[in-house]
């Protein structure tokens, strides 16, 4: 399997994957933790989790995925939702709660 396929399969079999730097216990980034801050605060037990740091192809083939040039990058239910401020402002206005709860 090619880089693009492993980052299809991690979306469309997980319902929440967050693609960050570090490890939900050891961020490596503000923004990594911010991310998981939120997601905890959501309620979410069954993050998974990629740390893009430990692979270099998948954190080079995740921006390709996306079309999005920072990290983290958090996807429900294989959709790509956005980086830490578009999470930020999802959770804010409630609407990060209601996309989790369906």
């Amino acid at each position: 399997m090619n880089t693009q396929d492993i980052i299809n399969e991690q979306v469309t079999t997980n319902s929440v994957v967050l693609y960050m730097k570090g490890t939900p216990e050891f961020p490596q980034c503000g923004f990594s933790a911010h991310a998981m801050k939120i997601l905890n605060a959501c309620g979410i037990n069954n993050i998974f989790t990629v740390d893009v740091l430990s692979n270099p192809e998948i954190r080079q083939g995740i921006k390709e995925y996306s079309n999005w040039p920072t990290i983290p990058q958090l996807y429900i239910d294989g959709k790509f939702i956005g980086g830490s401020d578009i999470l930020t402002e999802m959770y804010q206005n409630g609407e990060l709660q209601k996309l989790i709860k369906k």
